[in-house]
């Protein structure tokens, strides 16, 4: 008996099989060889077309067939991990109505901020926890502004799970974790965010209908069957947007569990056994994969942007013409050359689009402290490396004000993860134990699925053979320096912030001036 579990991200789409009693994968396969595109027509815009997303899927299940030869008749269920906070639009025959607005795009950030100040920031925080900021709903009223006459054609909207699942089994669904990523979700009235899209003018019917994270969600279809080789029938049990789904695959489900990833997006989430909410909503709370009325769990989720793409930037755009196909290893093996702090070399990795933790505002990246004299492409590396985990450790102080914290935090073996560097100064800069596990946000979706078609009577169950493969520790001489290191680093990002909101033109408000941390201690375990 096999699962399968799909992961669509922004950069490519990922397929596994996993044999359901050993936990083993039976094969696992990734669709394009390159990153998919990132369609940009303006500045700050993000945008892929759901077919895309489709193609890929069918190349990766082809691909994943190939490799074991499973009958299809073995699948008993599938499920679906999908990049968060995308706007897929769909008339009334399910066409696509034009691209979707992906995870990183900006141009809702002051539709967002008009909206959390004129429903009121009390209000806001109490129905929704978080500001509707530069998410689904917001970027969904951008649309009725901007494209009007294609607003007026749009049957549904959906995320990127959402549309993924429509194609397998043509049933327009979504889930209670996705509406409260959508800021769709009321959390005092345990539904729909009436109130949000009463204030947008955004008619209900557009909504899908809503079904459990784990649960009967449709089955494939004959067309969909075809398509990709496998069975008509196989239901859908289980979707997911991949931080969740990482949170799921690592087993974090409980208050007090605490998950990172760093790959296309550097990520910290956290569960939590009661509605918790940043007052300037630059960490987020949704409603977690097993959350029920009676048993609350909700996810707090910290998010840089400027993780994945800092690193293959560094990768396209460092080497020359002799050594253009340095591996991402072999960045890590240089970048570990460079002494701690990079020489005093420091990067600040803004430079993807708006940043929650930033309070929406969108800096740009940049380089601080190079000296020509000193500085090698090793510096620049490590630099890369730290100034990622300095970003999450700065999201890390936020969420400690909120009462998150922990002694231990799990990641998949995976993305920079595979880095030792990354995982010692990670561990170093927030004080935390760092356990790795062979898994990924595909295998987590299969995981998912078992759990959802009943295969697994228990979560437990579902993670009993779940393999942890190393385990990092702080250093302490490594924390003592990167403490300083860190609050160097703060202090610069303090005063470039400051000194942006006070060169800000009259009347432009992307969000509070003063961007810190309001306690003075740092990491998850503060």
């Amino acid at each position: 008996m096999v699962l399968l579990g799909y992961d669509i991200g922004s950069s490519s789409i990922k397929a596994c099989l996993l044999e359901a009693e050993t936990g083993r994968v039976a094969a696992a396969a990734v669709s394009p060889d390159t990153e998919l595109p990132i369609l940009a027509a303006r500045p700050g815009w993000a945008e892929q077309h759901p077919e895309t997303w489709w193609e890929h899927l069918r190349k990766a299940t082809s691909r994943l067939l190939a490799a074991c030869r499973v009958p299809p008749e073995e699948i008993k269920a599938v499920g679906i991990c999908y990049q968060m906070h995308g706007l897929v639009l769909v008339d009334d025959r399910q066409q696509v109505l034009r691209p979707a607005i992906i995870w990183c795009d900006s141009r809702a950030v002051e539709i967002g901020n008009r909206a959390f100040r004129e429903i009121g920031e009390e209000a806001c925080l109490a129905g929704f926890l978080n500001s509707p900021g530069n998410f689904t709903a917001s970027r969904l009223r951008w649309v009725r502004e901007n494209e009007p006459e294609l607003f007026r054609r749009i049957h549904k909207i959906m995320l990127p799970g959402d549309y993924v699942a429509m194609r397998l089994t043509g049933e327009i669904r979504t889930t209670p974790s996705g509406l409260s990523e959508a800021i769709l979700w009321d959390y005092g009235e345990q539904g729909l965010a009436r109130t949000l899209l009463e204030y947008y003018g955004l008619p209900e019917t557009m909504i899908p209908g809503v079904v459990p994270a784990f649960s009967f969600q449709g089955a494939l279809t004959r067309s969909a069957a075809a398509e990709l080789g496998l069975r008509a029938g196989t239901p859908v049990t289980y979707r997911s947007g991949d931080q969740p789904n990482n949170a799921l695959s690592l087993n974090v489900l409980h208050p007090g569990e605490v998950a990172t990833t760093a790959g296309t997006s550097g990520v910290v989430y956290g569960v939590a056994g009661e509605p918790v909410a940043d007052r300037k909503s630059r960490v987020n709370t949704f409603v977690h994969v097993n959350h029920r009325p009676e048993r609350p769990r909700y996810g707090v989720l910290l998010c840089v942007n400027g993780t994945g793409i800092l690193m293959s930037w560094l990768k396209h755009n460092l080497t020359g013409a002799a050594d253009a196909g340095t591996s991402y290893e072999e960045m890590n093996r240089q970048a570990a050359q460079a002494p701690p702090g990079a020489g005093g070399l420091q990067i600040f990795p803004y430079g993807n689009g708006a940043e929650r933790t930033l309070e929406n505002r969108n800096p740009g990246a940049w380089v601080r402290g190079l000296n020509f004299n000193i500085h090698r492409r090793a510096h620049l590396l490590r630099a890369a490396q730290e100034g990622i985990v300095f970003s999450l450790n700065y999201g890390l102080r936020i969420m400690g004000t909120m009462g998150l914290r922990a002694a231990t935090v799990r990641a998949g073996n995976a993305n920079l993860f595979l880095s030792p560097l990354f995982g010692e100064v990670f561990a170093a800069v927030s004080g935390t134990r760092v356990e790795l596990f062979a898994t990924d946000d595909a295998q987590g979706a299969a995981r998912g699925a078992g759990i959802g078609a009943g295969v697994y009577r228990s979560s437990e169950e579902a993670f009993a053979r779940l393999e942890r493969v190393r385990v990092i520790e702080p250093d302490p001489g490594l924390t003592q320096a990167y403490r300083a290191f860190y609050g160097q680093w703060e202090d610069v990002l303090k005063r470039e912030m400051e000194g942006r909101a006070a060169t800000r033109p009259a009347g432009h408000s992307p969000g509070r001036a003063g961007t810190g941390p309001e306690t003075g201690t740092g990491g998850v375990s503060a």
